[in-house]
């Protein structure tokens, strides 16, 4: 199938309109969505925002209301089966039986794929993951950090072209998170095309690319130093007094749009740079503090959108 408008042949995922209904309620909406060979994209939104809708779309795990694509080149309609074969999907909960060991479960897995030499396919995965000191324990006694591995080592085995992750890394340590991260870029430096869906602003940050998606409808794309400068915030840092009583003031002056305390430190964000400049820097030296610049966070950016599509669909 070719897509009218559709971009180059590097494009593992290219979807035009991609809509879902689950009775009256439109959980994707028209959704525009491009992934190129060996990228890492960063899907981002709150809860119930489509993320996963979206992703089960893309692999064939759905079927679209409206919109049309394809994934690894194949029409995302009627070639699900071939894309299901080329694609690792690692879900939010972990997925594997718990009462097989690390090697149980990646047998089993091989022979889903009907992988062969199976053996040779199972040695090699565990190697890559540094799991063969641990192939005989079993998947129910392992720490989350463990067991995401597992499940990485799982949907990574039959090497596939297309490696989709929804939220990953939740309830996993930041070691474990690192790791994990570092094996993805490895992985996509070898040519794996990889959509994420993260919570976590620093996960974000890691991607190649990110993809906000609000209510089924995406409302910013672009590198992360694109979306923040794109999202028009400007923010200040008053140092050294923390207290909730100053919070309240702040929140209250004109241009003022999120006030968030950072130790001693408070942070002020708002679009209307001169309304906030000039409130916040009068109530600094009211109370003898220092204002100054401060960076516009991605974090700031996701909860501007998150507010600003609430307000939207209200």
């Amino acid at each position: 199938m070719t897509i009218a408008g559709a971009l180059p042949t590097d494009e593992v995922i290219a979807v035009r309109g991609l809509t879902k209904r689950f009775g009256d309620k439109t959980v994707v909406d028209n959704v525009d969505l491009n992934v190129k060979r060996g990228e890492i994209v960063g899907f981002l939104g709150p809860n119930g925002s489509g993320k996963t809708t979206t992703i089960r779309l893309i692999c064939g795990l759905l079927h679209a209301d409206a919109g049309e694509g394809t994934a690894l080149g194949h029409d995302i309609r009627t070639e699900s089966g071939l894309i299901k074969m080329q694609t690792g999907y690692m879900t939010q909960r972990f997925s594997f039986y718990e009462d097989l060991t690390i090697r149980e479960n990646l047998d089993f897995v091989a022979r889903l794929y009907d992988l062969k030499p199976r053996k040779d396919y199972v040695d090699r995965t565990l190697e890559r993951l540094g799991l063969t000191n641990r192939q005989n324990q079993l998947a129910g006694n392992l720490s989350g950090g463990w067991k995401q591995r597992l499940a990485l080592a799982a949907c990574v085995m039959h090497e596939p072209k297309l490696l989709l992750l929804d939220e990953p890394t939740a309830g996993v340590d930041p070691k474990a998170r690192r790791e994990f991260w570092d094996e993805i870029h490895a992985l996509a430096d070898e040519g794996l095309t990889v959509l994420v869906s993260t919570h976590y602003m620093d996960e974000a940050e890691r991607c190649h690319r990110i993809v906000y998606i609000a209510y089924g409808t995406i409302v910013a794309r672009g590198t992360v130093k694109d979306v923040v400068a794109d999202s028009g915030l400007k923010t200040w840092v008053i140092h050294g007094d923390g207290s909730g009583k100053l919070m309240a003031e702040l929140r209250n002056l004109p241009g003022v749009e999120q006030v968030a305390p950072f130790g001693t430190d408070i942070h002020v964000v708002g679009t209307e740079g001169g309304a906030l400049e000039t409130g916040v820097t009068q109530v600094a030296k009211e109370r003898g503090l220092k204002a100054e610049h401060g960076e516009t966070s991605l974090e700031d950016v996701f909860i501007k959108l998150m507010t600003d599509a609430q307000a939207n669909e209200q």
